[in-house]
């Protein structure tokens, strides 16, 4: 397995688990039943790091919607390039970092985490297009 293939695979793996820890906020809350239940507007709040942990969830699987197809193109079209696999490596590290940060409330941090994962589907196209 590529390192692009590895590394795409551990950014939906994470996404994919990324929302146990506000699920588990949202218990201790609210209560098993509450954490099951419809959205209501009037519901105990979460913790504050529960929210930002929420919002972090939903930036990274925007972010992934951008770079799994190019890198989905990359694996057929760049087998033997490295780039796109440092690229990957990249977009996870700036993933799973842009959570803990935000989680922990560092705004400035966060922004940069994120745009090392942004960036990296941006330079993963321009490759693609071999613009660079």
């Amino acid at each position: 397995m590529t390192t692009l293939e590895t590394f795409t695979i551990l950014s939906a793996l994470w996404l994919a688990i990324a929302w146990l820890p506000y699920i588990l906020d949202r218990m201790a809350v609210r209560g098993l039943m509450g954490a099951m239940a419809n959205y209501d507007p009037n519901a105990k709040p979460q913790s504050a790091w529960a929210q930002r942990a929420m919002r972090a969830h939903t930036v990274g699987v925007e972010a992934f919607v951008a770079f799994a197809p190019l890198s989905l193109i990359a694996m057929q079209r760049l087998p033997g390039d490295a780039l796109p696999g440092t690229l990957a490596v990249l977009f996870f590290c700036g993933l799973i970092a842009h959570y803990v940060i935000y989680c922990l409330g560092i705004p400035v941090l966060r922004t940069l985490a994120f745009a090392v994962a942004a960036l990296s589907s941006l330079v993963l196209a321009l490759r693609l297009l071999a613009v660079i």
